[in-house]
């Protein structure tokens, strides 16, 4: 039966007698089954038994079943087949019940299941599946370890926008490092893709009236604040519908702070929230009440009812001033005035040659005041995020107002959450705050952010063009809620009557004991004859929940290695908790070579056999490369 189907449906491409690797490549392709051109050569070659660089029909069907024939697969199906042919609708729901958890709401799959994968029709009228049409199964989008409901916003959109972890960048306009690189559209282009609802624009007088965009007091190139402001408007609900961010780093003049005012409302119109909404006065609006709005955050003065009254007069030439402290040490602002910025640029050059300053190492070195003029035209577009500087968690508390903003470097930061956590997350439950790098990190590197989400900080900017760690958490933290960018904060980091601290999660927390069996890899996109596949499982989390495992070292062999090996971990507070896949390639002289990875939240995955999609360093998907693995739980 299934070498009828076979032969039906290749014969006629071999009217010719042989094919070549490329045609027998788009074969398997039009069979569905999706393979790496580097390993289809590898095996074309093996079964090539003449060397003539073609095969027959008989050579190409040992090279789909080397493909498509998986031998962890097989032991599946033949766990469940009665006669090792088919699989029984009876038995695939078995099958679905006992190792997949799929049908506690939906005794239907089965049939589903067999109708959309079973290519043999004689099989499929039977309501049986073969194993081609299992195994099609397997390596479908439906058995990824990423749940279907994550895939989709299911969370409570309804609570004030403080309750929410918020994706944000850092720099947006940069695409490189922070000195001498190019600022370029596609910064904020890209990061509205990936579902970021929290852009920073660095504003300053251009000529001709017009404001630039730019790492102020730099060598990073120019952008027209009015084109930046176009493009977010292209581009600001393309992958999500929540209200987006602009944070202003604002360094223009009265006069230019205007122009950017009037660039504003023309562009983005009704979009654009310039009023306190009638049911919000005296609370932070919720992210359902805000689809579609773009807030701005910049200084501000007076009241949101002040600025209600003002709507509709003639603010042209308005200035109101403020005076405020400022400590280079930890005000990313202050840095980029002149006096302190051409004493840091030197710095920086210094510490190659003599070691860390006081300055760069984080010490307050200079404190001073200054005066800032802000149009009133640009205040008034400023409403649930206004810009302050924290001072500290009891000036909060005393002085704080619901629509005022925090923004905290991460070095003070990291202090704070390890030395006042519990004060830190008090902080965060009222008042959105947000974490920038460091100005030391000019080369465009970013800091974990899993410390600063544990004690509630809703918006951890991180500079998006730069790959690693700190982002592959950010976007294995933010698939989550449909990728929508907003991310329901859990209930301790939320709740004024309970009490969390992450620096030691006891009491009444409800830890999981997650077990992932590591089976085998897929088609790894590496070099076969050198490759020595090794794979690192890591959970980040609070403290006590980092953890890494790794397997052993499996030799020449990226296209089917097999572990069989089984990895415990012991989860104390879930809610919080990532867990990464690393795949790398055993290096002794020049260290361990990076293959791919993928990073998802721990309560995001589906139990059973599951597959790991793997991605590049710069994010790119590596399909079909993949992990098999087997995922169980349970919460204690």
């Amino acid at each position: 039966m299934e070498m009828r189907w076979f032969l039906s449906k290749i014969q006629d491409e071999f009217r010719g007698g042989k094919i070549t690797v490329e045609n027998a490549h788009k074969l398997l392709e039009k069979l569905d089954i999706p393979c790496n051109f580097e390993h289809v050569k590898h095996i074309f070659k093996e079964n090539d038994r003449q060397k003539q660089g073609k095969i027959t029909i008989e050579e190409f069907r040992a090279v789909y079943r080397s493909i498509a024939h998986r031998e962890e697969i097989i032991e599946i199906f033949n766990t469940y087949s009665e006669n090792r042919k088919i699989l029984s609708e009876k038995s695939l729901t078995e099958f679905l019940t006992r190792e997949q958890y799929e049908l506690e709401e939906n005794d239907s799959l089965s049939t589903e299941i067999i109708q959309k994968y079973e290519p043999i029709d004689e099989v499929k009228n039977k309501g049986q599946i073969s194993f081609e049409g299992f195994s099609r199964y397997m390596f479908s989008p439906d058995c990824l370890v990423f749940k279907e409901k994550c895939r989709t916003v299911y969370q409570d959109m309804n609570q004030p926008l403080n309750d929410y972890f918020i994706s944000s960048s850092h720099n947006t306009y940069l695409i490189s490092d922070q000195l001498v690189g190019p600022s370029d559209i596609w910064g904020y282009v890209s990061a509205l893709v990936k579902g970021c609802r929290c852009l920073e624009i660095d504003c300053w007088d251009g000529a001709q009236n017009e404001p630039v965009v730019y790492h102020g007091y730099t060598l990073t190139s120019k952008l027209l604040f009015k084109t930046v402001i176009q493009a977010i408007h292209k581009y600001a609900f393309l992958t999500s519908e929540y209200p987006v961010v602009l944070s202003l780093e604002n360094h223009c003049s009265p006069g230019q702070q205007e122009v950017m005012a009037d660039i504003l409302q023309s562009t983005f119109g009704d979009f654009l929230l310039s009023d306190m909404l009638d049911e919000f006065p005296d609370r932070l609006p919720s992210p359902e009440a805000l689809k579609f709005k773009i807030l701005v955050k910049n200084k501000k003065i007076g009241t949101l009812l002040e600025t209600r009254q003002r709507q509709g007069t003639n603010k042209e030439g308005q200035v109101l001033e403020v005076e405020e402290d400022v400590y280079e040490d930890d005000d990313e602002e202050s840095l980029k005035e002149p006096e302190t910025r051409d004493i840091f640029l030197s710095r920086i050059q210094q510490e190659k040659e003599t070691g860390p300053s006081k300055l760069t190492a984080g010490a307050a070195v200079k404190k001073k005041s200054r005066k800032l003029k802000i149009a009133l035209a640009l205040s008034d577009l400023v409403i649930y995020t206004k810009a302050e500087k924290f001072r500290s968690f009891q000036y909060s508390r005393l002085y704080q107002q619901f629509n005022e903003n925090n923004s905290i470097g991460e070095s003070r930061a990291r202090k704070l959450s390890k030395l006042r956590a519990l004060e830190f997350i008090f902080h965060t439950r009222a008042f959105i705050t947000r974490i920038y790098p460091k100005l030391t990190r000019a080369d465009s590197s970013n800091f974990d952010p899993q410390e600063f989400w544990n004690v509630g900080c809703q918006m951890v900017a991180l500079n998006f063009q730069t790959p690693g760690l700190p982002m592959d958490l950010q976007n294995g933290k933010f698939l989550d809620n449909g990728g929508s960018g907003y991310l329901l904060k859990p209930d301790f980091l939320r709740d004024t009557t309970l009490s969390f601290n992450p620096n030691k999660p006891e009491g009444d927390g409800h830890p999981i004991t997650l077990t992932v069996r590591l089976i085998s890899g897929i088609q790894l996109p590496i070099n076969l004859s050198s490759s020595n596949i090794l794979v690192i499982i890591e959970v980040y989390g609070v403290p006590n929940d980092h953890v890494k495992q790794q397997t052993r070292v499996v030799k020449k062999n990226s296209f089917s290695p097999r572990w069989n090996e089984t990895f415990t971990f012991i989860i104390q507070v879930p809610e919080l908790a990532l867990i990464r896949f690393v795949v790398e390639n055993q290096g002794f002289i020049a260290g361990n070579e990076f293959i791919g990875q993928y990073t998802l939240p721990v309560l995001c995955m589906n139990k059973g056999y599951r597959r790991v999609p793997l991605f590049s360093k710069a994010g790119a998907n590596l399909e079909p490369s993949s992990l098999f693995i087997y995922v169980w739980y349970i919460r204690e």
